[in-house]
């Protein structure tokens, strides 16, 4: 069986549909206008959800534009139009907004929804080619997502169109993102098992040792018995501490390593020849992330964890942020 192999031409037309795509959303910008200040208002002030709707291709970027704005500050979901009006349409409320996306304006599915939704109150924004479309007409606002053709050969294939509309809706949702004054917070909360909500959700108290799992000593230990404890905390350090267990110092496997080697019998030593005094520490409530850029630019891979008064409680190494999956 002969190998169908791509033609020389294939790598021109794919730069073509990338360059045609990007001059479709380009294009878009000129026209962001008092319109889409509207539909902003509209949803800002919507007491219910924002319902996505659209057929086909217009479907599948309608449930894309759905998700982006739930995920940042804008209740919303997608409703298939055909579902609709075979009883789905009991989802949508007078206290609505629904977004409906059509490149040609006349999606029959679409069209036939409308008068329900507008007999019961919900408002209505329509993002369609064609300003002139039944649909466009219908709305209470109409965004223009028109292009000059698609990227197909063809010029049929909905391609630049679907680009257009999908650019389209991440600008109502970044525009509405920002008037919401919706941060990076906001975003993790909605986000929980994502990189960036475990580093921003993270909290040092949730990752640290606590209890007997806390290497520490005090002042008058010798370093044979402070080796011992670094190796039972199994972090490469432990933290010398005061009767009230205030932190005044750290023994690391570096300042074991150094010791050995300028003295020439350092089992005599105590820690308190050999600790860094005033070292680095971070308090329970800061972020876990926080730890990780106080690590990276200090060089250390390890923190005592201590309260507003200095009081040791919990310590942590670079491994606990890599279990955390905060790294």
């Amino acid at each position: 069986m002969n190998q169908i192999q791509p033609s020389a031409q294939a790598l021109d037309l794919a730069r073509q549909v990338l360059r045609i795509e990007a001059d479709a959303v380009l294009a878009l910008a000129d026209r962001i206008d008092g319109a889409f200040l509207q539909a902003l208002r509209l949803v800002l002030n919507c007491r219910g959800r924002v319902i996505v709707s659209g057929m086909g291709k217009s479907g599948h970027v309608g449930r894309k534009i759905a998700s982006t704005l739930a995920s940042t500050g804008t209740p919303a979901f997608f409703v298939h139009p055909a579902e609709a009006s075979h009883g789905d349409l009991g989802m949508i409320t007078r206290d609505d907004v629904l977004i409906a996306i059509s490149n040609s304006g006349e999606s029959a599915e679409l069209l036939t929804i409308v008068p329900s939704i507008k007999r019961q109150g919900a408002r209505l924004i329509s993002m369609t080619g064609n300003r002139s479309s039944s649909l466009a007409v219908e709305a209470d606002v109409h965004l223009d997502a028109a292009v000059a053709q698609e990227a197909c050969p063809l010029n049929l294939a909905p391609t630049a169109s679907t680009t257009a509309v999908l650019a389209l809706g991440d600008a109502l949702a970044v525009a509405l993102l920002d008037a919401r004054g919706f941060g990076p917070e906001d975003f993790a909360r909605s986000h929980p098992g994502g990189s960036l909500g475990r580093r921003l959700l993270t909290h040092v108290r949730d990752v640290m040792r606590v209890g007997a799992a806390i290497p520490e000593v005090d002042p008058a230990t010798s370093v044979p018995a402070a080796i011992l404890e670094i190796s039972r905390g199994g972090i490469g350090m432990t933290a010398v501490v005061t009767a009230e267990r205030r932190v005044i110092g750290v023994v690391t496997d570096g300042d074991l390593r150094r010791a050995f080697g300028r003295e020439a019998d350092p089992r005599h030593l105590f820690v308190t020849d050999i600790m860094g005094r005033q070292p680095r520490s971070i308090g329970p409530d800061r972020l876990a992330v926080e730890a990780v850029e106080m690590m990276e630019q200090h060089k250390i891979n390890q923190l005592p964890v201590v309260d507003a008064t200095g009081v040791l409680v919990g310590a942590l190494n670079m491994h606990d942020l890599f279990k955390a999956k905060v790294i």
